[in-house]
């Protein structure tokens, strides 16, 4: 019978930072979202060209429509020398070109800078167009590392601040300036530097979590694909046993007919040998799939709710100090189905059940319960159960720096995106899962799942 890997635990403890998966081959949080190099060069310039187009546009509005006094002669040189920086940028660097670190601060430092003159030559914060501050500092909160967001919305928070006091006065429609007081002037200051704080806090929480959510699910379908040929090799060994069977047998018994009718010592040994080297393939074809010689690849492909609880609950049965126990019950009148061998539920129920053994006190408790529409298994464990503050992270794809658990049994590494990697596995399968802490102390996971999406039924069998 195959035995799951082991996969990374589940965390009651800390809910620490993402910080390596161990073993399963993926960077760890910090590798992911604090990575330079994640802002392409077509992107920069891209986005530079729509400021530049739309600092064009709104001046040419602003003078040919509106007949606004405005200094056209600098602004336009501004925008000029943006624009021919810009078009170098694009002809000297390839735009599939990943940049971070200092280039790409000093990049978009330069957008803020640009945006900063214009800024400062038309009215400074009583300009409504300020807000196009916010762009530099949300493409790098999308992109760039944490210190690289810090330093551009410090630089898009001062400039806001200097605009404040130093600026040219706030174009007009006549020749009279108008000049808004300071207490205006420092209040829309005030709500800008909000604007960037709000907004770069939000974008930048935004990509963590979806960076998170790809790597955990990258490494989700990574262990899947793993558990499948792990599922597959078991089915063919034991189909190869099937098979090998007869031919094995065949082969002992002409053996042993030569054997008895031997004309010589030599003849006879060899006989003898050639026996031997048969009953040790069929030992271990026997090994390879601990079941009986009778199963075939349509039996593996399907299993009853005991085998999935024995196949469970066997890499954790020798634990010492521990007792784990399965019970199959269904309701009155109600026969119990046969499911599909899925590798999705073996390995999360796997899981789930390592990480019960791992903290429980003396007992893990697995229940599956059936009736005619539903099929629900639950792992309960009489440990200290799950922390407040891990409870609540329960479900998204963190984890752990810690090598294993302090008094733990397993010592499994990467504690926290396993319960991500399991739950995600088993509602691909159609299963509703859930987390709780018993009463009066201990830990309950359980996955629920409508009857017809796991069950094995004659028009199954038919097909």
């Amino acid at each position: 019978m195959r035995t799951p890997p082991t996969p990374p635990g589940l965390d009651r403890q800390s809910p620490e930072p993402m910080q390596g998966v161990g073993d399963w081959g993926v960077d760890g949080w910090d590798g992911v979202t604090e990575r330079a190099g994640r802002l392409r060069m077509r992107t920069l310039v891209t986005l530079r060209w729509m400021i530049i187009a739309g600092e064009a546009l709104v001046f040419l509005v602003a003078g040919l429509l509106l007949g606004f006094e405005i200094p056209y002669a600098l602004c336009f040189a501004v925008i000029g020398a943006s624009a021919w920086i810009n078009l170098l940028t694009g002809v000297a660097s390839p735009g599939q070109r990943l940049i971070g670190g200092w280039e790409a601060v000093a990049q978009l430092s330069f957008d803020i800078a640009q945006i900063s003159i214009l800024l400062f030559l038309t009215g400074g914060t009583a300009n409504p167009f300020i807000l196009m501050l916010l762009a530099p500092v949300t493409l790098a909160a999308a992109t760039l590392t944490s210190r690289s967001v810090t330093i551009l919305a410090g630089l898009a928070i001062a400039s806001s601040v200097l605009l404040a006091f130093l600026n040219w006065p706030l174009p007009s429609m006549d020749a009279h300036s108008f000049s808004p007081p300071l207490t205006f002037m420092i209040g829309c200051a005030i709500a800008n530097i909000a604007g960037i704080i709000v907004i770069t806090g939000t974008v930048r929480q935004a990509a963590e979590e979806s960076s998170r959510m790809a790597l955990a699910l990258d490494v989700t379908q990574a262990v899947l694909a793993r558990e499948q040929r792990l599922s597959a090799l078991g089915a063919l060994a034991a189909a190869a046993a099937h098979e090998l069977g007869t031919p094995l047998a065949t082969i002992s018994i002409v053996a042993k007919e030569l054997a008895r009718e031997a004309p010589t010592a030599s003849v006879k040994e060899d006989a003898d040998l050639l026996i031997a080297q048969a009953e040790r393939c069929r030992e271990i074809l026997r090994r390879l799939t601990d079941a009986p010689a009778a199963a075939s690849d349509e039996v593996h492909e399907r299993m009853s709710l005991l085998q999935l609880m024995h196949e469970v609950i066997e890499p954790h049965a020798d634990v010492k100090g521990v007792r784990v126990e399965a019970i199959v019950s269904g309701a009155p009148g109600v026969a119990a189905p046969d499911i599909w061998r899925m590798p999705e539920v073996l390995h999360a129920m796997t899981s789930f059940v390592e990480n019960a053994v791992d903290f429980a006190t003396s007992e893990v408790l697995i229940t599956v319960r059936f009736d005619a529409d539903t099929v629900g298994i639950e792992v309960r464990d009489d440990g200290p159960g799950f922390a407040p503050e891990v409870l609540a992270k329960l479900g998204e794809p963190y984890v752990t720096s810690r090598a294993g658990v302090e008094g733990g049994r397993t010592g499994h590494v990467g504690m926290g995106l396993g319960f991500f990697i399991a739950k995600t596995l088993l509602e691909r399968t159609g299963a509703i899962v859930t987390f709780q802490n018993g009463r009066p102390r201990g830990a309950v996971v359980a996955a629920r799942w409508p009857r017809k999406r796991i069950e094995v039924t004659a028009a199954d069998e038919l097909t």
